[in-house]
């Protein structure tokens, strides 16, 4: 059995919901950008990917038109962070609503770091930061698609591994999954990849 859900009856709020319930976890960009009054904003995004290796780009939507794609449009550049877990509650907070002139830095109580090749601070406290300038956007429906390409990466020396890479174990990453539900790394499990054995 199954139950079906047609979105042109369900509405688009209720689909949504059914969306995000459905799509889990959901990496969270953590998005740092300046406007063009030279006001930091910090916002959570939690449809976030990778969309590009060569060069390096970094995907995130924005739903309606909120501060980090207004700043992003006036300036072309932002920072993406990694959402630890020990910062759950200061990356919820930063999802508030303020008004454009309040920085969620100093609603949070997080400290700002400078970026080496972008204007909008890091997060100090933030063991990843990806400085992006913009690639470009796509307006899809009441959303936008913004694209940074990658051209500063930095990354706490705490979390890395021998092999010179990020661990998860360390990074201890929080993701968003539905309603009001964040998700954590939990069990992690490794399986190489199967290789095709072809004539």
């Amino acid at each position: 059995m199954r139950t079906d859900f047609d979105p042109a009856e369900l509405g688009a709020r209720r689909f949504y919901r059914l969306l995000t319930a459905s799509i889990v976890p959901r990496p969270i960009a953590w998005v740092s950008s300046t406007s063009a009054d030279g006001v930091d904003n910090l916002a959570p995004h939690s449809f976030f990917t990778v969309a590009c290796v060569d060069p390096p780009v970094v995907q995130f939507t924005s739903v309606g038109r909120k501060d980090t794609l207004r700043n992003v449009e006036a300036t072309r550049e932002f920072v993406v962070h990694l959402t630890p877990e020990d910062l759950f509650e200061q990356v919820n907070a930063t999802g508030t609503n303020y008004p454009a002139h309040h920085s969620e830095f100093d609603a949070a109580g997080l400290e700002r770091e400078p970026s080496l090749r972008v204007r909008p601070p890091r997060v100090a406290a933030s063991p990843v930061a990806l400085e992006c300038v913009l690639h470009g956007t796509l307006s899809l429906g009441d959303s936008t698609i913004v694209l940074g390409r990658v051209v500063h990466a930095a990354v706490a020396d705490e979390v890395l591994a021998d092999d010179g890479l990020p661990d998860i174990a360390r990074l201890a990453p929080v993701s968003r999954l539905g309603r009001n539900e964040w998700g954590t790394a939990g069990e992690i499990r490794r399986i190489d990849r199967i290789p095709y054995e072809g004539d």
